[in-house]
């Protein structure tokens, strides 16, 4: 007998889920306890499954952790380049909804945890962190530079060295995440990533001066 998509036994259809189970309880333990405390054994139970049928889909942690990034921000960073580059509007109004649209797809979820991950074990994992860098990294950034460049072409920014600007740009970004999985998560000084974001957003599009700015030295009579 020959099984169709719906007509696939139960058996069948948990097979062929396994992988995305075995990413999503992969991704919040790397979260939870980092890379280096995170066991395939503790990812298998989490899943739901032993941990040879973990090794049926990934040889090792490292090849668990790219996947997990693999499946989970590259569809995010392609979305974001066709975005771009199917845009019409104004520059301004592209950086805005980037910056919104990167919090509701990675900020509010698990993911926002990968950075403060590599951050805290870069040094004891240099291949997972390169890996990390020129899959996600590497490309986020081209994206802001690619956008800050439209806006210059387009005479909407002014003239600005677009790679300093962009390490600008992402410094307050990757803060509001480690924040977030470390005295937001501790509920010290919480801060609101939404209000956060309005008034990062506003001040990289208006600055801190005002439009006529008097810069004259006031003159007493």
């Amino acid at each position: 007998m020959e099984y169709t998509s719906q007509s696939k036994p139960r058996w069948a259809r948990r097979k062929d889920a396994r992988p995305q189970e075995l990413l999503a309880a992969a991704l919040d333990l790397f979260v939870e306890r980092g890379y280096a405390a995170t066991r395939l054994d503790d990812v298998a139970a989490k899943a739901g499954v032993s941990k040879g049928t973990l090794y049926l889909y990934f040889t090792n942690k490292e090849e668990l952790f790219k996947a997990v990034v693999s499946e989970n921000l590259l569809p995010v960073l392609d979305e974001a380049e066709g975005i771009i580059d199917a845009y019409d509007g104004h520059s301004a109004q592209l950086f805005r909804e980037f910056i919104l649209g990167w919090w509701e797809r990675i900020g509010e979820t698990s993911l926002s945890g990968i950075t403060k991950l590599m951050l805290a074990e870069s040094g004891n994992f240099p291949e997972v962190v390169k890996f990390y860098h020129d899959e996600v990294i590497s490309r986020s950034n081209a994206l802001i530079i690619r956008m800050l460049e439209r806006g210059i072409a387009r005479g909407e920014f002014r003239p600005i060295d677009t790679a300093r600007a962009q390490q600008v740009i992402v410094a307050p970004v990757i803060m509001l995440m480690l924040w977030k999985h470390s005295f937001n998560a501790c509920q010290i000084e919480p801060i609101a990533p939404h209000e956060y974001l309005e008034c990062f957003i506003d001040l990289i599009s208006h600055g801190l001066l005002s439009n006529a700015p008097d810069t004259t030295p006031s003159k007493r009579a």
